[in-house]
């Protein structure tokens, strides 16, 4: 089974213009992704996907597999779509998103395992559990729920599940956390980049809701890992100061 991850990158963003070129410790932060997505265990190859000839630049400067993509596209999936149109023979594609410079290689093994393991999975993703309130209450994180087999039944911005009688879950843990990386069986890619937005999608701003709206499922795997993605140049300092032992 051959499995390819793709960041896709994009140069323009209204809070923080050429976020993946960002300097983290001499590097930019789109080497910080695509490095450590080439130590997941489960993957093959590494590309990345963008639409600036900056960003193209730079990735292969430090050795990336660089795809130019249309520039039309309004999604990170629509651009995906775009790259697996060409990868015949691919089995499974990682979308990992460029802004996640302290993702965690084990944390894509996790989320591909199970759809190696089971035919019958058609997309998967990650979540883990939030131990702190204001995260819960926060609608910048974003919440899922599933069901006992591991499927999600909502993700939302909101808090959920909403507990009537007690603030705290089973072990302190008030809820789960959804990370923003995605597995997908290729035909799938293809079809669900086909699909038209829904009604909860665009309330949530949460594009993924477009696949449980038209009926399909997504795998939640769980992961301890906690990571830390850039939005803003605040969380750029933040991710900086967190890596700061890591890359002496």
């Amino acid at each position: 089974m051959q499995v390819i991850a793709i960041i896709p990158a994009r140069y323009a963003s209204t809070r923080f213009p050429a976020k993946p070129l960002a300097d983290i410790h001499g590097k930019p932060m789109l080497q910080h992704v695509y490095e450590r997505s080439l130590k997941a265990k489960l993957v093959d190859d590494v590309i990345v996907a963008t639409d600036d000839e900056r960003i193209f630049a730079a990735a292969r400067a430090f050795g990336a597999r660089v795809v130019m993509t249309s520039a039309e596209h309004e999604t990170g999936t629509d651009r995906l779509a775009e790259v697996a149109e060409t990868l015949d023979g691919v089995d499974l594609i990682v979308n990992v998103q460029g802004d996640e410079p302290m993702i965690e290689p084990d944390m894509i093994d996790a989320a591909v395992a199970p759809l190696r393991a089971q035919a019958d999975i058609s997309m998967g993703t990650l979540m883990t559990a939030i131990y702190n309130p204001a995260d819960f209450a926060n609608p910048n994180v974003v919440k899922v729920v599933t069901d006992k087999n591991g499927y999600a039944l909502y993700f939302s911005r909101a808090p959920i599940p909403y507990t009537r009688d007690s603030a705290v879950q089973q072990d302190g843990v008030y809820g789960f956390k959804h990370i923003g990386l995605y597995v997908y069986r290729r035909d799938f890619l293809l079809h669900y980049s086909d699909l038209k937005p829904t009604v909860l999608e665009q309330a949530e701003k949460l594009e993924q809701l477009r696949v449980l709206e038209h009926g399909y499922r997504i795998h939640v795997a769980l992961t301890e890992h906690q990571s830390m993605g850039v939005d803003t140049p605040e969380d750029l300092e933040r991710v900086r100061a967190a890596l700061l032992g890591q890359c002496r």
